[in-house]
């Protein structure tokens, strides 16, 4: 009986049982290897464990779909055909991330073809590069936020662009017949660099006077680190 079982499996993909079982085993070992890469590189960001474990399931799941294709050309026509109505909706908030996918795709598909040689020097370079360049930090950027009286645009404008030697960039001025609001976008870098040598912005923005409120914040549009 065992003996069957196995030749229907040597049959039906073109590998026997143990190959079957060494390319499985292969791709949950270098989906645990993603997993560690993916924890590493995104410790100072939003990590999430639930994408992490989702890249383990994802390598064996293309791992397990090679070896049943094998060298089967019908059936490898059938599972695109089966896989295209699969929609995926999952918004990817981090450009690595995108990375990670492909990456436990890749190696799911050298795993499930036996090519354990290419799987693991790919995915060793791989993981060099995301460790190198995932400490080049990007220069955050902030918004400064400030409302206050219709009379004040003019000081408001010449203070934050003297304050920042011009490297702040306007981007909202909303004005009411009472009041006026700016929205100013200042890399993290350039305001530390003029807190350095001046005041803060928001004292030097109340010295004014008639500012109702002055806030930074960061600008999470991108989540990257």
């Amino acid at each position: 009986m065992r003996e069957y079982i196995f030749s229907i499996l040597e049959d039906q993909s073109g590998f026997s049982f143990e190959e079957v079982t060494a390319n499985i085993l292969a791709s949950a070992l270098i989906g645990l290897f993603i997993f560690i890469s993916y924890y590493i590189s995104h410790r100072e960001t939003i990590y999430s464990k639930k994408f992490n474990v989702s890249l383990v399931v994802l390598t064996v799941l293309t791992s397990t779909v090679m070896t049943v294709i094998g060298n089967n050309i019908a059936l490898s026509l059938g599972m695109v055909g089966a896989l295209s109505i699969v929609r995926f909706r999952t918004v990817v908030k981090d450009t690595r991330d995108t990375v990670y996918i492909f990456w436990t795709i890749v190696a799911g598909i050298c795993c499930g073809v036996g090519d354990f040689k290419v799987a693991v020097v790919g995915s060793g370079v791989v993981f060099l590069i995301l460790l190198f360049f995932g400490g080049i930090k990007s220069d955050r950027r902030m918004l400064l936020i400030i409302r206050g009286g219709r009379n004040m645009e003019g000081p408001v404008q010449s203070l934050v662009f003297r304050f920042f030697e011009r490297k702040a960039v306007m981007r909202v001025k909303n004005t009411t017949e009472d009041s006026i609001e700016f929205i100013f976008e200042v890399s993290d870098r350039v305001l530390r660099k003029a807190e350095k040598n001046n005041s803060g912005i928001c004292d030097a923005l109340y010295a004014l006077g008639n500012i109702e409120y002055a806030n930074l914040v960061m600008q999470n549009d991108e989540i990257s680190s």
